[in-house]
């Protein structure tokens, strides 16, 4: 049998085996790419309540954990003489005991982007086999490429115009970024 059979079946057979791994990779991609100053994994909620003027750290702390549909107020830290930041579970806040204004944001969890991110950062235990077999495959898939299409649109044809322009991108790139 020819090479170019080999590799089409190895080509086409990893193809489907790493789809699910690669859709990890592009989605979250994707995310990370434009993160900007939040986290994609999360929502940001922001919300404001208001608590009695003037309160100490000890009665303000009383005040917002009596109502249960606040977050946990964890810990109080001054800011200036009016304003003190609210640690709460899963977010933060400001009182401003001039005028009792509490304003607070919570951050809740986006599980879905939140484990494909994991993933795709490797903080997922024992994850490293599977990005290093997910790496390898993509070089496979890369070079058998290559080589599978024959005549004027493989690699001795129209295809090696293309190959070209696909190496000059991130080489044009990095000379462009110095």
């Amino acid at each position: 049998m020819k090479i170019t059979h080999w590799l089409r079946a190895i080509h086409r057979d990893l193809g489907f085996l790493v789809v699910g791994i690669a859709l990890v990779y592009g989605i979250s991609g994707i995310f990370l790419n434009h993160i900007k100053e939040k986290d994609p994994a999360f929502r940001t909620e922001e919300k404001s309540v208001h608590l009695p003027a003037r309160l100490t750290p000890e009665a303000l702390t009383a005040a917002w954990n009596a109502d249960q549909r606040l977050p946990l107020l964890k810990k109080i830290f001054p800011i200036d003489e009016t304003h003190s930041r609210l640690m709460l579970e899963g977010g933060v806040g400001v009182y401003n005991s001039a005028d009792g204004q509490v304003d607070y944001e919570r951050h809740k969890k986006r599980v879905f982007i939140y484990w494909i991110n994991r993933l795709h950062y490797n903080k997922v235990g024992h994850w490293s086999p599977v990005a290093d077999f997910f790496a390898v495959s993509l070089i496979l898939l890369a070079v058998s490429g290559l080589f599978i299409v024959k005549g004027k649109k493989g690699l001795s044809g129209s295809g090696k115009w293309y190959l070209l322009a696909g190496l000059l991108v991130p080489i044009l790139y990095v000379i462009l970024s110095l």
